[in-house]
């Protein structure tokens, strides 16, 4: 099991510095049970289910603020039963429980006369509400103006403190253990699946929440068609040399993300193979030291790893952005990529992921973590900086 402490952050400040933030844009926001609400007052999330679990007046569960008024917590009676037995930041808001049997716009219906909102009020709801409260709160408040509260929480949630830092360096160390028990049991010969399972379970195993994304694996040689999408049927194909395995992962602790990615090549690899990984390696340390907070843009960071491998020959192999900002989810803004113009600060917390994606040839991916600092980018992990053989 992989010890860690438990985060213990400052949830009623967060709330006071949201309600300053939200009295000069919004008369009213609401959060969704999401990562927005975890951040701001520690309600806790669980793992999304496939398929939608649906019950009455589940429209409403989440948390309703105002610039002034104490913060008002509603939850369906299941919901609260079986998933809010132990969530942090209950001494920061009142919570308002909605029985099975009653009237869910009721029940909102007081809440919002509580807050004594104007006739037209600026309403303020989360990316993740869901459209059912959207015309839920239309037929409460049919004068309300909406705009985004998750972008006026992101003015908080993009600059990481010390401790969520470090909470992100735990994750990387529990990731980067996990990959280390994989590689020792990759067999030539193994299902994609059987791979992308080990891996799972491994982070499992050493006291994370699961994956905080799709495990992926990127397979590629010249025998084997590189698939993004079709995970049926990739998951079943055999992992036989020449083949490079580009890993793509990440463990969830803490309510905190974890992006990582690595590559391995089953069979002796040629020259152009190896070089093919030390641009790509090169790339992310030149992309690293371009991680200047108060000088750098996000563009310029993107543009410095770029040349790398431009001035290599395989520009046009390096087909995506070069990163994104992490921390309570997976891709948050800002992202390292042209037309980004947001000048780095010190805190915030970007995937370095360069690769080389090359149809019918062996490729290479890396990616960690990285935190801006005034002199350059400081990575969270550090492992397997060589091409990795099997």
């Amino acid at each position: 099991m992989f010890d860690h402490a438990p985060p213990a952050f400052d949830y009623a400040g967060r709330i006071r510095q949201f309600q300053e933030n939200l009295a000069a844009a919004a008369d009213l926001a609401f959060l969704p049970i999401s990562a927005d609400l975890h951040y701001l007052a520690g309600v806790e999330r669980d793992t999304p289910n496939y398929g939608a679990v649906l019950h009455p007046g589940a429209w409403l569960e989440g948390l309703w603020l105002t610039p002034q008024a104490k913060p008002v917590f509603t939850l369906s009676r299941m919901t609260a039963e079986y998933e809010f037995a132990k969530s942090g930041g209950t001494d920061t808001f009142e919570t308002r429980i909605l029985g099975d049997w009653d009237d869910p716009a009721a029940l909102v219906r007081d809440v919002l006369d509580g807050f004594s909102l104007p006739e037209r009020p600026r309403v303020a709801l989360s990316h993740k509400t869901e459209g059912r409260t959207i015309i839920a709160l239309q037929r409460l408040l049919p004068e309300a103006r909406f705009l985004s509260a998750t972008d006026l929480l992101f003015r908080q949630r993009v600059i990481k403190s010390e401790a969520e830092i470090e909470m992100l360096r735990r994750a990387g160390a529990l990731t980067e253990q996990a990959f280390t028990e994989t590689v020792n049991k990759l067999q030539h010969g193994m299902r994609e699946i059987e791979v992308v399972m080990e891996l799972e379970y491994q982070l499992r195993q050493r006291g994370g929440f699961g994956p905080s994304f799709t495990t992926s694996l990127y397979c590629a040689g010249p025998t084997r068609q590189t698939f993004f999408r079709d995970r049926r049927v990739s998951w079943e194909l055999t992992l036989a040399p020449p083949v490079a395995l580009l890993f793509d992962f990440g463990v969830i602790l803490d309510g905190f993300c974890y992006d990582y990615g690595r590559t391995v090549v089953f069979g002796e690899p040629d020259e152009q193979v190896r070089e093919v990984h030390r641009l790509v390696m090169a790339s992310q340390a030149a992309g690293i030291a371009a991680l200047r907070a108060g000088e750098v843009t996000c563009e310029q960071t993107d543009a410095a790893a770029r040349s790398v491998i431009e001035e290599g020959g395989f520009g046009e192999a390096f087909r995506h952005r070069l990163g994104h900002a992490i921390g309570m989810d997976v891709h948050e803004p800002p992202f390292l990529t042209e037309g980004d113009d947001t000048l780095l600060q010190e805190g915030m917390c970007f995937t370095i992921e360069p690769s080389i994606m090359l149809t019918g040839e062996l490729s290479a991916r890396v990616e960690d973590i990285v935190v801006a600092r005034p002199g350059g980018g400081e990575k969270l992990t550090d492992g397997y900086q060589e091409l990795i053989v099997i």
